[in-house]
């Protein structure tokens, strides 16, 4: 899997590996919780009563004294049976163990950790992206918000319990897919100098209010907005262009908002782990024919901008 950077003047060449990732921003981080009820693309899913702990299984050795010092930090949700161990690559300051806690097929992915708010530094983000592309390595996940933190297994498995069939049906409709990010950015500046010698009634108006020595008040709000029309007129049809030529190779695909004056488009694909390499060589061809653009491709990532599960959760 790769994870060098991808970005250059119209020729990206390789993929970044994540960094502060901008995705789950539903909630403050690090807050604590417990399950109270799950809902599938907003609709609510009524909680049930916690299951109990089956008969015989041994006591939660995270738990300190009381039950009530250390929780379960959850990164996110795969389909298993059997328990997993994916090593210390957790949270904390030293990488604590990452293993799954488990309902019938489903399991969270989770680690030890203390009951506090986490701060999301560089470093904390970064160990909650480590360990979601640990483990999507093999499997399918649902990504859990940064800073998911839960105070008992049980709650978990609660959790687990009470959104079962939601989350069961968002990993059949994520199965063997994978998210990838497309960032498109222009020379506002350069861009502007060329509609001026390609516009006529621009280069016109510029000439006049260059040349005149009186009030170029009406000029200039004529000249902003063939301009403004022009700029807009001109990244559409290089989105809509870079958008029809991704189609065939992605499986949906999500435009957020552009940020910034340079950045034209801000784009999320999902893409089926079959069709990765296809992805790859299509954005190289385009990057390659718009080598007036700056590309920036991330990924891969777990599917952030493509699931839709909006758990209701109680304040411990």
């Amino acid at each position: 899997m790769a994870t060098k950077k991808r970005a250059g003047k119209g020729k990206p060449t390789g993929r970044r590996a994540p960094g502060a990732r901008e995705a789950a921003k539903d909630r403050k981080p690090g807050a604590p919780h417990r399950p109270a009820a799950a809902a599938r693309a907003g609709t609510p899913v009524a909680p049930a009563r916690r299951a109990p702990r089956p008969g015989g299984e041994p006591a939660d050795p995270a738990r300190g004294a009381g039950g009530d010092r250390r929780g379960k930090y959850v990164y996110c949700i795969i389909r298993t049976k059997a328990p997993l161990r994916f090593g210390p690559v957790g949270s904390g300051a030293e990488p604590t163990d990452v293993h799954t806690i488990s309902h019938r097929e489903l399991a969270a992915v989770v680690s030890d950790t203390p009951i506090e708010v986490f701060d999301a530094t560089r470093e904390n983000v970064l160990a909650h992206e480590r360990v979601n592309e640990t483990v999507m390595k093999k499997h399918t996940v649902i990504p859990m918000s940064f800073g998911t933190v839960f105070k008992t297994r049980d709650d978990i498995v609660e959790l687990l319990r009470a959104a079962y069939d939601a989350f069961v049906d968002v990993l059949k409709k994520m199965d063997d897919k994978l998210e990838f990010g497309l960032k498109v950015l222009w020379d506002r500046d350069a861009v502007v100098r060329q509609i001026e010698s390609e516009d006529e009634d621009v280069r016109r108006l510029k000439s006049e209010i260059s040349s005149q020595e009186g009030s170029t008040y009406f000029a200039r709000m004529q000249y902003g907005r063939l301009m403004d029309s022009a700029l807009e007129g001109r990244s559409e049809k290089y989105v809509n262009d870079i958008f029809e030529q991704l189609r065939p190779v992605s499986v949906a695909s999500r435009a957020n908002k552009p940020i910034g004056d340079k950045m034209i488009m801000n784009a999320a694909f999902l893409v089926a782990r079959d069709k990765e390499a296809a992805f790859d060589a299509r954005v190289k061809q385009i990057g390659a024919k718009l080598d007036s653009l700056t590309f920036k491709y991330t990924g891969p990532w777990p599917p952030y901008n493509f699931v839709n599960i909006r758990l209701k959760l109680e304040r411990v």
